[in-house]
């Protein structure tokens, strides 16, 4: 039990910074004042029964090509032992990817209960700790990804997800026929084989983003692993289905200086650029 709540108060340290955080609604306001600084606009999304926070800019081409950056699994826990009252992610990476892509359609969909917590919706802590991917998760998820199409005028999609995000865009893009690109960043995409690596709790509440992989074996991948990674290491994502990795791992690409928080979004046309 001891070695459990230290290993989990590791990765809450390396996720997020669990001690010291700022407030729910401090860490609402910097996500607002980031993306106003971008010329981008907020909108709450319901869907299911959440709302979910989004962002897009201000000027938007109609009729083509959406790329939707899905947040990560944000301040799920305060301690190795007790969960966060509020998810709302301290460093938004998902948000920030968003805002650093160099071209085209995008948008910024955040997770059940970040962000609107204030807003009195019933978010119970299982959806960002044992139920992070639970199927009315995805349902939501799903719901709100055609609002912004449809509201957006797209045509297509690109799914990207950051962290835990990675898990909710293939869960997602195994239920749609207009996802074009997969595409992950320090991803979470096997969380069997991670709770198990880590010798977590199981994650009992949630689908499993490995049992859609042959579904979209078709849909062109690419998944992004720092090479210091303590949270998704290199090793545990070289063990994810072929479908996910490809025949030859061609699918995934290590960064050798990066983490599981440094330094994707400065370096993200880079990254796209070279891949």
């Amino acid at each position: 039990m001891l070695k459990h709540a230290a290993m989990l108060a590791s990765l809450c340290l390396v996720l997020v910074g669990c001690f010291g955080a700022p407030s729910p609604s401090t860490r609402v306001i910097d996500a607002q004042a980031l993306a106003a600084q971008n010329g981008w606009i907020e909108r709450i999304l319901p869907a299911g029964g959440f709302e979910l926070l989004a962002f897009h800019p201000v000027d938007f081409h109609a009729g083509g090509q959406l790329t939707i950056f899905i947040e990560g699994d944000g301040f799920a826990w305060a301690t190795g032992s007790q969960p966060s009252p509020d998810p709302t992610p301290i460093n938004p990476m998902g948000l920030r990817l968003a805002l650093a892509h160099p071209s085209g359609n995008a948008a910024y969909l955040a997770r059940p209960c970040q962000y609107t917590m204030s807003q009195g919706e019933d978010c119970s802590q299982r959806y960002w700790t044992n139920a992070r991917f639970a199927p009315e998760v995805i349902d939501a998820m799903n719901d709100a990804i055609s609002t912004l199409k449809d509201g957006l005028g797209a045509r297509e999609l690109v799914l990207v997800g950051y962290s835990g995000g990675a898990a909710i865009a293939a869960l997602v893009a195994a239920r749609r026929d207009d996802v074009v690109e997969l595409v992950t960043v320090a991803g979470n995409l096997d969380h069997a084989a991670w709770t198990t690596f880590h010798r977590l709790s199981p994650l009992s509440g949630s689908l499993n983003a490995a049992d859609v992989a042959r579904t979209i074996s078709q849909i062109p991948q690419t998944h992004f692993i720092g090479g210091k990674d303590r949270v998704i290491p290199t090793e545990l994502a070289q063990e994810w289905p072929e479908a996910f990795s490809g025949s030859r791992n061609e699918n995934i690409h290590i960064i050798p200086s990066f983490d599981h928080g440094c330094c994707w979004d400065s370096a993200w046309p880079a990254l796209l650029a070279a891949h």
